[in-house]
């Protein structure tokens, strides 16, 4: 839904439905979509981020009568598409995920492709007056990285896909954006990080030249097309997990000239102090399917580990102090979850950043964890939890 002003374009993550194939997607859209615009939208269109696996994208491109019918329901249904989640390739729902969720990563001429498919049909699905975006992965899991080669690599990758958006564009008509999302553990993890490699890597001027040398343009309209077409998504979990000021971050990356083309308000777990009860608690959301990134402060130094039960069992053996927060992304509206604590603070604090002058023009809950969640937590109804969250973040922001 398109908020008052310029605060953008309010929805959620159709990652929480089942939607790694074509099927399932389509019925996840129909199951979901009209019950919730009709609680938070009921007399204005509602906007959509669609999850498009890359089984998914590959039909709705090769399909016509699909991609129609697609456009066919969002009319009827007074929706409108305005981003895509192209994070995850494959599964994602019911089967075991952690680190594969990166791959392919940005290396590969599969993620690139998938990508491409992806942003023709959003130029397709968006209405005219909107530029569309697509999440993607912070290029590469930071574990896999393993010399400058993989980050020239991921850049030839981006040149590819800023061409072929540019193309796309002079085509259709239709400005497509891609916006990588930092995520712990990941080579992109840092707001810092994030930014050195937009200066360094994507608007230096030997990465202006090397696309004007690819392409045959000019270098004014290479420096243009990285620019428009290329930026972030802001996960405000992400970064809370990384113990970022988020205020300061946000001004840094405005400050770079990094656009936010997608804000995320997201919530993770955070543990003030870790103790032997809290983490008995824990085990709970030591889930099988998605990997959960635990940063630990203990006195002013932060330690990083790839997954929650690598956490658990450092403290087992060295009970200590320390605070954790858990890449594990809880319902935005809740401060509190069981024993523990939420980052909802940073989300407030982004939001109210938001608010005073607009960072984006698309805005995404990804709380994606329904199906893992403990039991007490999703005891209700799905709809009724994403339309308590939708309404939380307008309420933050209206």
């Amino acid at each position: 839904m398109k908020l008052a002003g310029n605060l953008g374009h309010l929805t959620y993550s159709t990652l929480v439905h089942p939607a790694d194939t074509w099927e399932q997607l389509w019925n996840s859209l129909n199951r979901y979509l009209p019950a919730v615009k009709r609680r938070v939208s009921p007399d204005k269109p509602f906007g959509v981020c669609l999850r498009l696996s890359a089984d998914s994208a590959r039909t709705l491109a090769s399909e016509p009568a699909e991609l129609e019918k697609l456009k066919a329901f969002l009319t009827e249904n007074d929706l409108y598409v305005f981003t895509a989640n192209a994070f995850p390739y494959g599964a994602f729902k019911g089967e075991r995920v952690k680190e594969q969720v990166y791959e392919p990563d940005w290396r590969t001429d599969d993620r690139a492709s998938y990508t491409m498919l992806v942003a023709d049909i959003l130029a397709a699905l968006a209405p005219p007056d909107i530029e569309p975006s697509i999440q993607s992965p912070p290029l590469g899991y930071k574990p896999r990285v393993t010399g400058s080669a993989v980050v020239e690599s991921y850049t030839r990758q981006l040149h590819t896909l800023v061409a072929y958006l540019s193309n796309l564009e002079e085509k259709t008509g239709r400005t497509v954006t891609l916006a990588l999302e930092p995520e712990p553990s990941c080579y992109l993890e840092l707001t810092s990080e994030l930014i050195d490699y937009f200066e360094t890597h994507l608007y230096s001027n030997a990465s202006v030249e090397a696309l004007a040398q690819r392409t045959g343009w000019s270098r004014a309209k290479s420096d243009a097309a990285l620019h428009r077409h290329l930026g972030a998504v802001y996960d405000i979990c992400h970064q809370a997990v990384e113990y970022e000021d988020i205020a300061e971050s946000l001004a840094n990356l405005r400050g770079a000239g990094v656009p936010v083309l997608k804000l995320q308000p997201a919530s993770a777990l955070r543990i003030p102090r870790v103790t032997k009860e809290i983490v008995e608690a824990l085990r709970a959301f030591d889930d099988p399917i998605y990997l959960h990134q635990t940063i630990e402060r203990h006195e002013g130094r932060l330690s990083h580990f790839l997954d929650l039960p690598m956490a658990l069992g450092a403290w087992e053996k060295n009970p200590r102090p320390c605070e954790w927060r858990i890449h594990f992304h809880v319902p935005v509206f809740l401060d509190e979850v069981n024993l523990f604590k939420t980052t909802r603070q940073a989300i407030e604090e982004a939001l109210k950043v938001h608010k005073a002058s607009p960072l984006s023009a698309h805005i995404e809950i990804e709380t994606y964890t329904w199906d893992v969640l403990p039991p007490e937590l999703r005891s209700g109804d799905l709809v009724d939890y994403l339309v308590r969250e939708l309404e939380w973040v307008r309420d933050q922001l209206v």
